[in-house]
């Protein structure tokens, strides 16, 4: 009997670590099919208890911006504003966040990498405020976010086979595409697409 009482407890006690190794690593990425490229982010911090000293963090960053959804293959920008945990910073390169969404066409659920702790993903809800028919680009000549049709932008990810959905985030045959006068915007240097 009491061997049967302490293969049980041992048995409970393994499923409880078990567990809250599962509930520590966060959200599952694979549950989150769609893709964001931020091209453009403003953040403030917001406290919602008073701070003990300077280096306390926020409890909130709020923000809005601009970025790129990638869904079904197809690029489609969009606005938002978001009040997350973790800080919020433009993709770099062609990197995108991992998305879902929450209410279609009015909240998208992205995971962002915890701070020092790349391996653990916090979830941030944007308030999106989609652009039917236009993409956003960074284009290198200018040194901005610009906007461009979606049809256009879709003929440059297929010319570069660039399509984030498909774990496709480096185009290719960049340095190939001559002044970039066949996909969005006009930059020779740096490739006519998301930055």
């Amino acid at each position: 009997m009491r061997r049967v009482l302490l293969w049980m407890v041992g048995g409970l006690a393994g499923l409880l670590v078990s567990s809250a190794v599962v509930l520590a690593r966060g959200p599952d990425p694979a549950d989150y099919p769609l893709r964001v490229h931020i091209l453009k982010n403003s953040s403030r911090s917001r406290h919602t208890r008073e701070s003990k000293s300077p280096s306390d963090m926020p409890d909130y960053l709020d923000g809005e911006g601009g970025a790129d959804l990638f869904e079904n293959g197809q690029p489609e920008g969009f606005e938002f504003r978001y009040s997350c945990l973790e800080p919020l910073r433009a993709s770099g390169a062609y990197g995108t966040y991992p998305a879902r969404w929450k209410k279609r066409d009015k909240m998208l659920e992205i995971l962002i990498p915890q701070a020092g702790k790349p391996w653990n993903m916090e979830t941030c809800e944007l308030q999106v405020a989609m652009r039917p028919g236009l993409a956003y680009f960074w284009n290198d000549e200018d040194d901005r976010v610009v906007e461009e049709s979606t049809a256009k932008f879709r003929e440059w990810m297929v010319k570069h086979h660039y399509d984030p959905e498909k774990d496709m985030d480096d185009p290719v045959d960049l340095a190939t595409d001559p002044g970039g006068a066949e996909g969005p915007g006009s930059s020779s240097s740096q490739p006519n697409g998301p930055k």
